[in-house]
């Protein structure tokens, strides 16, 4: 893709403002009948989340990494009582995939305006669309990603994750608060095959919702670009394809050896947050 789809449209002050505010305002209250009049949601470290998204240190961006169970994830797990899913200006940014909410004209203004920003499957990490990602954590604004790259919905382990996540870690001038989410329920909310293999066209009730916030993780970026160089030096793998002015001027397998170890750690983080969530959820019958 070229160029950043109907990026005025995601911009703050397009017509006042007034049209991110209705949809921002609509879709949270969307997300709280779901999560909170039509099924149960329960959410373990919620406090932690309420602090970062509402009063993190001026200019330092957020970013959100949690596991994907279904296409209701975002934003019915921001929908928990406390959380200001309707504050326009709170609202996270968040990856979405390009061949799901922006096939038409209609739905990419939709989308657009309820700050999604569009990513290419397969498009790899240096497409356009990333870089827009990475200019909004330039400006210390919160972005969720789904780092596994599309849904599960076994009670699987984590699998291995994209490096998108890693890249934007890696490349932000300000290092981004990372908070890990490990949420459980939303594949019986939104079953993928429900009936001849569809989702059902509502989501579904009477179900329970868990959600469990993490702490945030430290990334000690010098140091792992150091360590970067030094494992790459053996290797001759380069496409040719990848940048050399960015991340101080790492070749593209030192880049790659850091993607790697950045998205190692936060599935790492995810596995454990995700073991200790059903540790949790047990102890709490």
């Amino acid at each position: 893709m070229s160029g950043r789809t109907m990026e005025w449209a995601a911009r703050a002050n397009h017509l006042g403002g007034l049209p991110r505010k209705v949809v921002i305002t609509a879709i949270g209250t969307f997300a709280k009948a779901v999560a909170n009049l039509l099924n149960t949601t329960t959410v373990h470290n919620g406090d932690i989340l309420i602090r970062l998204v509402r009063s993190r240190p001026a200019g330092v961006p957020l970013l959100t990494v949690s596991n994907h169970m279904s296409t209701l994830d975002d934003p019915v797990m921001w929908a928990f009582k406390g959380f200001p899913i309707c504050d326009a200006k709170l609202a996270r940014w968040v990856l979405a995939a390009e061949d799901i909410c922006f096939k038409n004209t209609v739905l990419s203004y939709f989308f657009r305006i309820g700050k999604c920003i569009p990513i290419t499957r397969g498009g790899g990490i240096y497409q356009e669309h990333m870089n827009e990602a990475l200019d909004r954590l330039t400006e210390g604004a919160w972005l969720h990603t789904f780092p596994e790259g599309k849904v599960c919905q076994e009670d699987a382990p984590i699998r291995r994750l994209k490096w998108g996540t890693a890249s934007l870690i890696a490349r932000a001038p300000v290092t981004p608060i990372v908070l890990p989410i490990i949420h459980h329920g939303f594949e019986k909310v939104m079953p993928e095959n429900y009936a001849f293999g569809r989702r059902p066209p509502v989501p579904l009730w009477n179900q329970e919702i868990k959600i469990v916030v993490g702490e945030p993780m430290e990334f000690n970026l010098p140091e792992l670009r150091e360590m970067a160089l030094s494992q790459s030096r053996d290797s001759s793998s380069s496409s040719g394809q990848w940048p050399r002015n960015i991340l101080g001027g790492l070749n593209e397998a030192a880049q790659k050896c850091l993607y790697m170890t950045i998205s190692d750690q936060i599935r790492t983080t995810l596995e454990n947050l995700r073991n200790f969530s059903k540790s949790y959820a047990k102890a709490e019958q």
